[in-house]
């Protein structure tokens, strides 16, 4: 009888642990793009609704009678289930029947707005 060689096939330890590396790499990848996306979203989301206010604002204002005066004013206003602080800038311009309407919008108690937005207001 001749003994005859088995060979044995598989895996090394060195190359199982160099795949579970790249899978490790791989997944902490993904997982850090998802949190991005996430908080991409989040910004999104509190952009648009900031400039929803904002226009809600600018629209209060065209529908009041007559021009508002020049100055600064500020207020409250709750949307989407969410608390915004809005300061509003009026300013005159070269013709006496329209004024600029400049708006900035705060999620809550932001120091940075999250959205701006520019109109104006005319006699009819």
């Amino acid at each position: 009888m001749r003994a005859e060689s088995v060979r044995v096939s598989g895996f090394t330890l060195l190359e199982v642990l160099v795949a579970l590396v790249l899978v490790a790499v791989a997944l902490a990848a993904l997982v850090r793009t998802a949190g991005s996306e996430a908080r991409n979203l989040a910004l999104l989301e509190e952009g648009t609704v900031g400039g929803w206010v904002a226009s809600n604002v600018i629209a209060e204002v065209r529908l009041r009678p007559g021009l508002q005066e020049p100055g600064r004013s500020e207020g409250r206003t709750r949307m989407a289930h969410r608390e915004w602080r809005w300061e509003l800038e009026v300013q005159a311009t070269e013709l006496p029947e329209a004024r600029r309407l400049d708006v900035q919008v705060f999620a809550g108690n932001a120091a940075q707005p999250v959205a701006s937005l520019t109109g104006f207001d005319t006699l009819p």
